[in-house]
């Protein structure tokens, strides 16, 4: 398996040190390889798992990190396959929906975790519903930041954009793609060296899948909190409230202004952290 390459650990290091001086890195065994993991807060504190967006590491919570583990014991991680330094087992890579909630089984079991809060962002949300679907019971909260592939499907323009990007990874191309979804609001620069860095990353196929069945949706009894960014360009925001309205049980569903989907959440305003909080926190 080829390992990161200097320009990807010094950019994902320097992202890192925005993160509480706390906070605690180390690797957590599973069937599927070793998942780096990044806990802070205190050690009795109830759990909360973070889960990125696709490409964008666990290193992107930084700007809630420390509102977050005032309350909570945060655990973020590196989707296993992604860019990070999460590294797949050759013999035994994540290839269905089922091989990701055995993922999830596999790091809550190496965490000693029971039950826990869990958020995710974009595709992290959409494993995080699935998850939820997989294991309610070990799933006390659920926050969807902008998810993907739930409960709308992708602009044609979105996908249009974000096609050469996929097809011949390059810096430039991350960048012109992140300024352009993004509509030009300032990025912080360490964040977007890292998206850069990451563009030549090794990576396997993200499993994906279609959007959670309405039924099983509607049966789902976990409280769940959506988040969804007025601004995207992922997918139509109003769609996304709406569906989501419309099968499940126990939603409240905040549309946050002036934001984009790939600006959450390292550009976390004052609203999203104290949404975040407030929910996770009754």
């Amino acid at each position: 398996m080829d390992v990161p390459t200097k320009e990807f650990r010094t950019a994902y290091d320097r992202v890192m040190a925005k993160w509480p001086a706390d906070t605690v890195s180390y690797e957590v065994p599973t069937p599927f390889g070793a998942t780096q993991v990044h806990s802070c807060g205190p050690g009795d504190g109830s759990p909360l798992l973070l889960l990125p967006g696709g490409g964008a590491t666990s290193a992107s919570w930084y700007a809630g990190a420390a509102d977050l583990a005032r309350t909570h014991r945060v655990h973020a991680v590196d989707l296993i396959g992604d860019p990070g330094l999460s590294v797949p087992d050759p013999g035994r890579p994540i290839r269905t929906a089922g091989d990701v909630t055995a993922w999830l089984d596999a790091l809550l079991d190496g965490l000693g975790i029971g039950a826990a809060a869990v958020a995710g962002h974009s595709y992290g949300g959409w494993i995080a519903l699935r998850y939820a679907l997989h294991a309610p019971h070990r799933v006390r909260r659920l926050a969807l930041l902008d998810p993907t592939g739930c409960f709308a499907g992708y602009r044609a323009g979105y996908l249009l954009r974000a096609l050469p990007m996929l097809l011949r990874p390059a810096a430039r191309r991350t960048r012109a793609f992140l300024e352009w979804e993004t509509g030009g609001v300032p990025l912080d620069p360490d964040w977007l060296r890292l998206q850069e860095a990451a563009a030549g990353f090794p990576t396997v196929r993200p499993v994906t899948g279609p959007r959670p069945d309405a039924g099983a949706l509607r049966g789902l009894e976990v409280p769940v909190l959506l988040l969804v960014a007025a601004n995207s360009r992922t997918h139509d925001p109003r769609r996304v409230a709406a569906r989501a309205a419309a099968v499940l049980p126990h939603v409240r569903t905040v549309v946050l202004p002036d934001v984009s989907h790939h600006a959450l959440p390292h550009t976390a305003s004052a609203e999203l952290t104290f949404r975040l909080a407030e929910f996770l926190g009754r």
